[in-house]
């Protein structure tokens, strides 16, 4: 189980997302979320931008919503967009609100991938790390999967785009079909939200009960 899986309702209010950040309904909404550490955004902070110039060639219509972890990834996020035109509204967090109001993720492999998930937003993850340290963790870590929708779903529901695989252009060619229709993911995601929010009750009821085994007074 996991905190998040009960906090986060099982059908997010779009609409009311939307209406908050000014948004139309109909309006395709793409989130990006190239991380919360320096690090991160400075290595996708770029990348994602240049992958939301082509969704845009392709798909005028779209807008972008990008949600900055703190002030610092704010000014570095800023800084980034410098002398490009792109329709892209800037949250301070309030990443809960940017992925109930999306169609769709553009995400750094991470937490936020939960996130996510529990919201049932379609998503491609993308990672870039120092090549060095790539190989090492790559030797280390068996699974063929980085993402945790991946991990908690043993099997490859999101398409993890990893390294020299994380170009503009193949972020934007496997995101634009998941902007239209990304039911095979989301359908997924409820599975795995239901069955954390059953581990999360069960194990709160396994709690109680063995606190009520344990009392004297009871």
């Amino acid at each position: 189980g996991h905190p998040l899986a009960d906090t986060i309702p099982l059908e997010s209010d779009r609409a009311g997302a939307r209406a908050g950040l000014g948004f139309a309904q109909d309006t395709p909404v793409v989130a990006l979320m190239p991380g919360s550490r320096g690090g991160e955004v400075g290595r996708l902070g770029g990348l994602f931008f240049d992958t939301a110039e082509l969704l845009l060639a392709r798909r005028p219509d779209l807008r972008f919503v990008l949600p900055c972890a703190s002030p610092q990834r704010r000014a570095q996020v800023e800084q980034l967009l410098q002398g490009r035109d792109l329709p892209v509204t800037l949250l301070d967090g309030q990443s809960h609100v940017a992925l109930a109001a999306c169609d769709a993720v553009l995400i750094a492999s991470g937490t936020a991938t939960l996130e996510a998930l529990l919201y049932k937003r379609p998503m491609v993850v993308a990672y870039r790390l120092a090549p060095l340290t790539f190989w090492i963790l790559k030797r280390m870590v068996k699974s063929p999967y980085v993402s945790l929708p991946n991990l908690l779903a043993q099997r490859l529901l999101v398409p993890e785009l990893l390294q020299d695989d994380a170009t503009p252009e193949a972020l934007a060619r496997t995101l634009l079909p998941l902007i239209e229709d990304g039911r095979e993911q989301t359908a997924g995601f409820d599975a795995i939200h239901r069955i954390l929010r059953r581990d999360a009750s069960n194990q709160a009821a396994d709690a109680v009960l063995s606190l009520l085994g344990r009392s004297p007074s009871l």
